[in-house]
């Protein structure tokens, strides 16, 4: 497979660069990438093909038949003819796999990103505080587990006495 332009080989880092523009449609600070729902991109090099391999958040998660459509037209939009998109759950989504940038853009959407946990629960402790993306402290309680999404929660900062949203560590 070669880019129209440049007649290069496309590689699989430049699908990815393409990729950063697909934004998950709840959040539209934060890339499927950064989100860390792109779990990987194949290309047949004999015919062009390209399969896009995503795993959701949450099971049954509302937004995946739209970032499914957003990448096949991102894809598609750069002359990518032949895409398929593989939606599976066979390995499960980890809010550690959320990146750096990505946390960054979910402050930036006024959600609480989750902590990095590293795929380590010792206790549910932290599931009761989050960092308050208003004013950045720690004086936060979880008022309740059930968010705009199946991926938020809602807490209450004592110190600006604002609620906010968190993407819930998974």
């Amino acid at each position: 497979m070669t880019d129209a332009n440049s007649q290069q080989p496309i590689a699989k880092s430049q699908i990815m660069d393409w990729l950063q523009a697909v934004k998950d449609p709840e959040i539209p600070t934060i890339s499927l990438v950064d989100l860390g729902v792109v779990r990987g991109v194949e290309i047949d090099e004999a015919s062009g093909a390209v399969a896009v391999h995503l795993t959701p958040t949450f099971a049954g998660c509302p937004a995946m038949d739209y970032m499914k459509r957003d990448v096949e037209r991102t894809l598609r939009e750069h002359g990518i003819e032949q895409v398929q998109v593989d939606i599976s759950l066979r390995e499960a989504w980890s809010s550690d796999m959320i990146s750096e940038a990505g946390r960054a853009a979910l402050r930036q959407h006024k959600l609480s990103p989750p902590p990095v946990l590293g795929n380590v629960v010792f206790d549910l402790d932290f599931l009761e505080y989050a960092e308050c993306p208003n004013c950045h402290q720690h004086n936060t309680e979880l008022r309740t587990p059930f968010g705009a999404t199946l991926c938020r929660a809602v807490h209450y900062c004592h110190d600006c006495r604002q609620l906010f949203e968190q993407f819930k560590p998974v």
